[in-house]
């Protein structure tokens, strides 16, 4: 064999794997998904993304922790007619209520979501909704919704605390004339929002985002945040998240995509995306809190905040799609030009 040859073969050998490319569907623009963030999920993630649909095949409508008597068949197309159940404020009382026990040990399966393969897909699970928002001929908000379906709240002096049925965590983009300018990162009841050239980048291009272990809080960088403090992010406490550059996932390879019209307050789904039933639904998207006077809850010293057991979120619909700026409405957020991992807004 010639030296020619051995080198050539060596090559193909040694070439690196060939990642997968969403082409974003007919009508969404090409840079949204150009300078969508990849994830980097914990490495010692238990609970990884999960696919939208099947939180509502293992889930049943329940108010009150009851469930509802005959309630309509329903898919993430229709999802939106549990709004029509009786005494359910137009689907708000709603808790999509695992059909297992979440408390056992281990938890049902479906609880722990689907982990990336070598291209970052999460196979079989569709996990992300990415939703345009246009706000004039130069602004789009691109919203990039990540869904997983248990929350492990961690452990703090022993205690476990705010363990959740179905969690919904989100980077939003803010474009001007198809360029990146700022981006927002979803953190527990708040944020962090910084200018797009101050992130960490892959392939130099789409901004980094690092999911905390069991919480899926996002930050633009790894390592310990405490969030003790509301607006105070330190290197360490009582209360903290931790990131790292475990599992690359790339929400935008198992990912429906919508656009929503401030005007209308309505949905339209791109491509094959189903009905926009589910972005229309009012309700929570996992179990009600279970209360003090069962066995499987435990809330220390009966404070409301230290039950390891809490109710489930809302949904996308619910995160302030129509904001003014890169951070909700109503937040004091101020748009950072560097990185500071130490410091949130609450």
């Amino acid at each position: 064999m010639s030296l020619l040859t051995l080198l050539a073969t060596a090559l193909v050998v040694s070439a690196a794997p060939v990642v997968e490319k969403r082409q974003a569907p007919s009508g969404v623009p090409d840079y949204v998904v150009k300078y969508a963030p990849v994830v980097y999920l914990f490495s010692g993630e238990a609970y990884f993304p999960a696919d939208i649909g099947a939180q509502v095949t293992n889930t049943a409508p329940a108010i009150n922790r009851t469930l509802v008597q005959n309630p309509p068949a329903v898919d993430l197309s229709n999802l939106d007619q549990l709004n029509n159940i009786p005494n359910s404020a137009h689907g708000a009382n709603i808790y999509l209520t695992s059909n297992q026990d979440p408390t056992t040990s281990p938890r049902p399966q479906y609880l722990y979501g689907t982990k990336p393969d070598p291209t970052g897909k999460t196979p079989s699970a569709i996990s992300c909704a990415i939703i345009t928002v246009s706000h004039t001929n130069t602004t789009l908000d691109a919203f990039f919704f990540y869904f997983y379906a248990f929350n492990f709240g961690g452990v703090y002096f022993t205690l476990e605390v705010g363990d959740h049925i179905g969690d919904w965590e989100h980077n939003m983009v803010r474009f001007e004339n198809g360029t990146p300018s700022q981006i927002w990162y979803s953190q527990h009841s708040g944020g962090q929002a910084f200018d797009y050239a101050a992130t960490e980048k892959h392939d130099s291009v789409r901004p980094v985002t690092y999911s905390a272990n069991g919480t899926h809080a996002n930050y633009a960088t790894p390592g310990t945040h405490d969030h003790t403090i509301p607006g105070v992010n330190l290197p360490a406490g009582p209360i903290e998240d931790h990131t790292d550059a475990g599992f690359l996932w790339d929400p935008t390879l198992s990912a429906y995509f919508y656009s929503f019209d401030p005007a209308s307050s309505s949905f339209t789904p791109y491509g094959d995306a189903p009905a926009p039933g589910w972005l229309n639904f009012n309700g929570k998207w996992g179990d009600d809190k279970i209360p003090e006077s069962d066995s499987r809850q435990d809330c220390t010293f009966g404070i409301d905040a230290l039950c390891q057991y809490q109710a489930g979120p809302t949904g996308p619909k619910d995160k302030d799609l129509n904001r003014t700026n890169v951070c909700p409405d109503g937040k004091d957020c101020p748009v950072y030009p560097v990185l500071l991992p130490r410091s949130d807004v609450a």
